[in-house]
């Protein structure tokens, strides 16, 4: 039953809906139907028209009858360009810790996969855009791509479908009908039940009829603006907002220059001139929606305006600390922030969501975007895109400090909902007149990229912020040593090696702290050569060195001395000694609550025990590993705690289910690159495992077992892994 769940959760990702889709049944069945002939389907159409809400309901919808599932990409947030295969590998299943670059990853990874890729809020990222969607395209025969844009992406193989506002109600269709006969169009379907989420008791009754019918009409049957005009029936009745959006008294673009269409440029609020420029297929911004938001903007209290303004400078969502640290100034009151957020996620300018991260909110772009323009308006923007940046270094600042401790896991579910927002922060600091900035933030986040499965897109900032601020300094060699267990987990030696000699010539400059930073990459780099004999020189050197106390011991340079010399001693034969070590090293763990570096141990404890011929303490040393290397998305940790459960299974004459884990491990090697990451004694030990299961066997019962795990649910196979079995 659990491993079926896991078949289920894992053949798809697709956001969670809110409320009921109103209408669009034609357009479901229409885009659903041009992704049978066409590759790549786009949504275009207006801002607040619901091409998302579209988009989720037919990848919903489809989504049992793709083998491989359909996967969302939320790219509103996404500001770098480049990063853009990043974002995607991030989204799907897949292990992305490879030297390749990442799109040749994808495309290999989506080669033999029949999905269903939806892209989401694409306009900002046309020119980047074009090239991977078309890789992807040619790389993969069952792959389809389902997009939603402001305006069409020039991508040689794309249909465009264009969303259309609901129907509205004619103008003579009034009063004389009786409630019962219920709401006829899609306008008025979606504005009575969104009126009845705001007012408890709501109904349409004959008196009322003809003004909500007016309503539709005045907003163009766009579900944003209709969505925006229910909230506001808690304070007005229909008959007000129609009066209102009839004399056009709530439009308050015009404090932010309606003839500066530059301005509007700026921040999205596009007029119809600079739509028909830029290509798009309708004007941008409607006069309706324009004319919603103004007059949800006018019925926010003055605080609940200047902190709507204030929060547009985040992307993708935000947290209640991260916007009372950000917005709450002398004059915006850090304590009343709470209260406000709650005010403005009923007036639905920020929607409230539950994650594995906590409590969060994220704010529509057309709603943010209205929000940036009051921000310059006001003279603020650069301020709090400074804030902005300041909390983000912060919290990276935190995380570095804290991960080394008892909140791993709450740290990893953080800094991957912040991701957006930490993007933003870094390409900042590195766009920057001070680049220095950038570099400290790049080295803080070495957790980020090398403990929570981001080794690729760690490698692009790094880079950047190496090449930005090259004097030697600290945080040069602390953006080093993250640099260099990057490119371990990347398995790219040439590029370590490097690495290390120019840490090791920069530490002779500064202190203990960066020599033992120094020492570290030294020691991996020694490591990925197959140099034991160096390794145990320098590992015994540092746990000297950070012996001294418990606290010294709990970092990445105190406990990799024991688990990476423990490792050289196996290959040493001294499995007995390295046991020695690792006891201390889980001694420190479990005094601080720490787990990431506890499982590396683990896992090398696991080979020791093998060696030894413990072969049960072995298995449960790996699955313990596995545990928190599958929980933290740890691909490289992942395949060698499989790996090393099927040396258990060969030792035990279980040769079956020792190919099905090596078929089910090959999966996470195929899609790094590099089994092993290259390192020899693990590629010596792996290799006798699938000789002496081959033997075991014979050739064809092994190739069919061993395509029996390749080709299982991951997620599934490593659920059956922890508890001693592999799917049939």
């Amino acid at each position: 039953m659990a491993a079926d769940k896991q078949r289920e959760r894992r053949a798809g990702e697709l956001p969670r809906a809110t409320g009921q889709l109103v209408g669009r049944r034609t357009e479901l069945a229409q885009v659903a139907q041009a992704l049978q002939p066409h590759r790549m389907v786009t949504l275009v159409g207006v801002g607040g028209v619901g091409k998302t809400r579209v988009a989720q309901s037919v990848a919903a919808q489809l989504q049992p009858e793709l083998k491989d599932g359909a996967w969302w990409v939320a790219l509103s947030g996404l500001r770098d360009g480049e990063l853009l295969p990043h974002a995607i590998a991030e989204a799907l299943p897949m292990a992305h810790q490879t030297a390749v670059p990442v799109i040749d990853a994808l495309a290999h990874y989506l080669a033999q996969r029949n999905l269903l890729l939806v892209l989401d809020t694409c306009e900002h990222l046309t020119r980047e855009l074009r090239p991977v969607v078309e890789r992807l395209i040619g790389a993969s025969p069952g792959l389809r791509i389902l997009a939603t844009s402001r305006r069409p992406l020039g991508v040689a193989a794309e249909e465009l479908l264009t969303v259309e506002p609901l129907p509205v109600p004619g103008p003579g269709t009034g009063p004389e009908r009786g409630p019962a006969e219920g709401p006829e169009t899609d306008a008025m379907v979606l504005l009575a039940e969104r009126a009845a989420d705001a007012v408890p008791g709501f109904t349409v009754t004959a008196s009322g009829r003809a003004d909500l019918e007016r309503l539709c009409r005045q907003l163009e049957g766009l579900p944003l603006a209709i969505e925006l005009a229910a909230a506001r029936l808690r304070e007005l009745s229909p008959a007000e907002l129609a009066d209102r959006l009839a004399d056009r008294v709530s439009d308050r673009f015009s404090v932010l220059g309606d003839g500066d269409t530059t301005a509007e440029a700026n921040t999205g609020l596009h007029p119809d001139t600079a739509a028909a420029a830029t290509g798009d297929v309708e004007p941008i911004w409607h006069q309706a929606l324009r004319t919603a938001i103004g007059w949800s903007h006018q019925l926010c209290t003055p605080a609940e305006r200047l902190l709507w303004a204030r929060l547009s400078v985040f992307v993708g969502s935000f947290d209640m600390e991260g916007a009372v640290q950000v917005c709450g100034d002398d004059r915006l009151d850090p304590k009343e922030i709470p209260q406000l957020l709650a005010g403005l996620a009923e007036k639905s300018i920020i929607t409230w969501e539950p994650t594995a991260a906590g409590e969060r909110y994220r704010m529509l772009d057309t709603i943010r975007e209205y929000g940036e323009g009051w921000l310059r308006s006001l003279g603020e923007g650069r301020e709090f895109r400074r804030r902005h940046r300041t909390w983000y270094l912060r919290l990276a600042r935190d995380g570095d400090a804290a991960w080394m401790g008892p909140d791993q896991y709450a740290w990893y579910e953080r800094m991957h909902a912040e991701l957006d927002n930490l993007r933003l922060a870094l390409d900042s600091c590195l766009g920057s007149a001070d680049t220095r900035i950038g570099l400290g933030m790049a080295g803080d986040l070495w957790f980020l990229w090398y403990a929570c499965g981001l080794a690729r897109e760690g490698r692009h900032y790094l880079e950047r912020a190496l090449a930005a601020f090259p004097g030697p300094s600290p945080l040069r060699l602390k953006a080093l040593y993250a640099y260099g267990l990057v490119l371990t987990e990347l398995g790219d030696l040439p590029a370590l090696e490097e690495c290390s000699a120019e840490c090791t010539a920069l530490a002779a400059r500064f202190g203990e702290a960066e020599d033992s930073l120094a020492k570290s990459v030294t020691v991996v780099t020694a490591a990925l050569r197959g140099d034991a004999v160096t390794v145990l020189k320098l590992t015994d050197e540092l746990h000297a060195r950070h012996s001294r106390s418990p606290e010294a011991m709990l970092s990445v340079p105190g406990l990799g001395s024991l688990s990476v010399g423990s490792h050289a001693r196996i290959a040493m034969g001294m499995a007995e000694e390295a046991l020695v070590g690792l006891d201390e090293m889980r001694q420190t763990c479990d005094t601080f609550g720490e787990s990431w570096m506890r499982a590396w141990g683990d896992s090398i404890r696991a080979q020791a025990e093998l060696a030894l011929g413990r072969i049960q303490d072995a298995e449960l040393s790996a699955r313990a590993s596995l545990t928190v290397k599958h929980r933290m998305h740890d691909s490289f940790g992942s395949g060698m705690c499989l790996e090393a459960i099927a040396q258990c299974a060969i030792a035990d004459g279980e040769a079956e289910r020792a190919a099905r884990l090596l078929g089910l491990a090959h999966q996470l090697w195929d899609a790094l690159g590099r089994p092993q990451v290259g390192i020899p004694t693990w590629v010596a030990a792996h290799e006798d495992c699938v000789g002496r299961t081959r033997e075991a066997l014979g050739d064809p019962a092994y190739d069919r077992a061993f395509h029996i795990g390749y080709r299982t649910d991951l997620d599934a196979g490593i659920a059956q892994a922890l508890g001693g079995a592999v799917p049939t």
